[in-house]
């Protein structure tokens, strides 16, 4: 069993920043990788980044130079770091993480750009 609690969401202009927090309680040795999505209504989930149990990172291309994945292991806790953002970025972000055998969902947090 993971638990997962997003923060950090608000609202901000563009060209600012903004940092979530993604932190894992529960069975947090069996995650293998844990992500970022984003989803718009009316528009499909995005992958957002992602960031394995052995370190590895990727973000998605169209926040790749903006956006960076890390993760704090003492605090169990995963980041986004979100800078020069876009109002495009406006979206509901979820945490998740794989085991082997579930996924798990965060609650979701509102990141809103205005312009």
């Amino acid at each position: 069993q993971v638990q997962l609690a997003e923060s950090g969401g608000g609202l901000v202009q563009a060209g600012g920043s903004l940092r979530l927090s993604c932190a894992a309680s529960g069975g947090v040795f069996d995650i293998n990788a844990m992500n970022w999505y984003r989803q718009t209504p009316g528009k499909q989930r995005e992958l957002v980044a992602t960031i394995t149990k052995d370190g590895a990172t990727n973000v998605a291309g169209s926040v790749k130079g903006r956006f960076t994945i890390s993760r704090d292991d003492a605090k169990h806790t995963v980041y986004l770091h979100m800078n020069s953002l876009k109002p495009e970025d406006t979206a509901v972000y979820y945490c998740n993480a794989f085991t082997i055998l579930t996924t798990y969902w965060g609650q979701g947090t509102q990141v809103t750009v205005s312009s």
